[in-house]
């Protein structure tokens, strides 16, 4: 009897174990988890979805969003925050495009252009941030400002055609007819981002940055220096998701990537980055990038107005950091 009793409450404690395990194994990946639903979910309700055309076009959208969420990754994972990141897209497109139609420069200079421009604004943001000490919210928003400023000067407020035969060839490029030029950047992108973060010492500082910033300043690490960089990163790679943009769709406007800032947030999010710092992951990020392209695009082929998707995409993100609360936790026991 009493081997019984025993037997049957190993079998019991096995259960709970296996139920305990299943439930931390959700909650470590439940980004994936959520990528895959709604894979499933947007194959079920729209027949339009699964098509080699629609993919491609997802992935020629959201290829400059991509590497504009690596830039903010990196400034999320030492605890900063980066507003000016649309605004600075919205600069690319509109110079690389004034470049190439105005001055009629070669490619090589209209995109370099842009991208010394991104730097020095972001890294301007940087300085105000670190060795300012300005608050990240009001340096990046004020920046945000600056650039979407410039964008209209330069363009006088209007959309800048570029010329044929130039960037607009980037954006319909493909390779084999099946994978868009510009989706191979951006996985280019993806695939140095995660190399840094993971195998080198400046991966390593910005993390422990955002973990412990006064640690790392007591181990005589110039803390203000690698906060400064990480800004002026954002701001490249924002500059590069305004070239892609005009790429895409052969104009430079200075009203794109309005909002983009709230998107590339939510998407680090999503991934699992803790806006507090030191912690995230580039290919979690480029996953919650995923994420907010197929709710936009199944809404789009639902002919769904864009303000549910604004609903759906905050609910989604509440789960999100709930979800992270609870790996969190997790981690502690």
């Amino acid at each position: 009897m009493a081997v019984q009793q025993a037997c049957l409450l190993y079998a019991m404690g096995e259960k709970m174990n296996t139920k305990n395990k299943a439930a931390k194994l959700f909650v470590k990946h439940n980004t994936y988890f959520m990528l895959l639903l709604l894979v499933v979910i947007c194959i079920c309700i729209s027949p339009d979805f699964f098509t080699l055309q629609n993919i491609i076009n997802i992935l020629r959208q959201y290829s400059g969003t991509t590497v504009v969420c690596m830039g903010m990754l990196f400034v999320i994972l030492t605890g900063g925050i980066d507003l000016s990141v649309g605004s600075i897209l919205a600069l690319g497109s509109v110079m690389v495009a004034f470049a190439l139609t105005t001055h009629s420069l070669g490619m090589g200079a209209a995109i370099l252009l842009p991208v010394l421009v991104g730097c020095v604004l972001g890294a301007a943001t940087g300085f105000l941030v670190s060795y300012a000490k300005m608050a990240a919210f009001v340096a990046s928003l004020a920046m945000m400002t600056i650039a979407r400023g410039l964008a209209f000067v330069i363009s006088n407020g209007q959309p800048v055609q570029t010329p044929k035969d130039t960037i607009g060839k980037l954006g319909v490029a493909m390779i084999g007819g099946v994978i868009p030029w510009l989706a191979v950047i951006a996985v280019v992108v993806i695939l140095i981002f995660a190399f840094i973060h993971k195998y080198t010492a400046f991966g390593r500082i910005i993390v422990a940055i955002g973990s412990n910033e006064t640690a790392v300043k007591l181990a005589g690490i110039r803390v203000n220096r690698y906060k400064m960089s990480v800004y002026a990163i954002s701001g490249i790679c924002a500059a590069i998701g305004g070239i892609i943009a005009s790429s895409r769709t052969a104009i430079g406007t200075p009203i794109i990537g309005q909002g983009l800032e709230l998107d590339a947030i939510a998407a680090c999010v999503i991934g699992g980055a803790s806006l507090s710092g030191g912690e995230g992951s580039c290919i979690k990020t480029v996953v919650g990038v995923l994420v907010l392209a197929l709710i936009s695009n199944i809404m789009n082929l639902l002919a769904v107005p864009s303000y549910p998707q604004d609903i759906i995409k905050g609910i989604i993100i509440i789960i999100s950091v709930l979800l992270q609360g609870l790996t969190s936790k997790n981690k502690t026991v």
